[in-house]
């Protein structure tokens, strides 16, 4: 397999993890919208019924949004670290990898340039 091969390939398993973390992603954020309408809806259903205050429906909504929104910070980050652990485990090169490589092809031309002109 060429060099070129595996730059693909590599390539297409980053691509390929990307579009898994992100259906998954998504796939979380679809539930945690719908368990967030329900809430709002049970709450809404409790002042109706005059079983809680307005207000400490509003206070209620409010706690849980903010705990909805740390939540899905938390995993975020948490898949975010576990995506990279994965890349590292399959031993992907990352996009600094790649650069550290340019560097190092680009010192190594310079060097090889020098050495032709000291043989001139």
């Amino acid at each position: 397999m060429s060099k070129k091969d595996k730059k693909d390939k590599n390539e297409k398993t980053k691509e390929n993890l990307f579009e898994i973390a992100r259906k998954v992603l998504l796939a979380g954020i679809g539930a945690v919208a719908l368990a967030q309408e329900e809430a709002e809806l049970f709450i809404n259903k409790l002042v109706e019924k005059g079983e809680i205050a307005e207000k400490d429906g509003k206070k209620l909504t409010k706690e849980f949004l903010d705990a909805r929104k740390a939540y899905l910070e938390n995993k975020e980050s948490e898949l975010g670290n576990q995506l990279e652990k994965k890349i590292q485990k399959m031993n992907i090169p990352t996009k600094t990898d790649f650069e550290q490589l340019i560097t190092k092809i680009d010192g190594l031309a310079q060097q090889i340039e020098q050495l032709k002109k000291q043989k001139e």
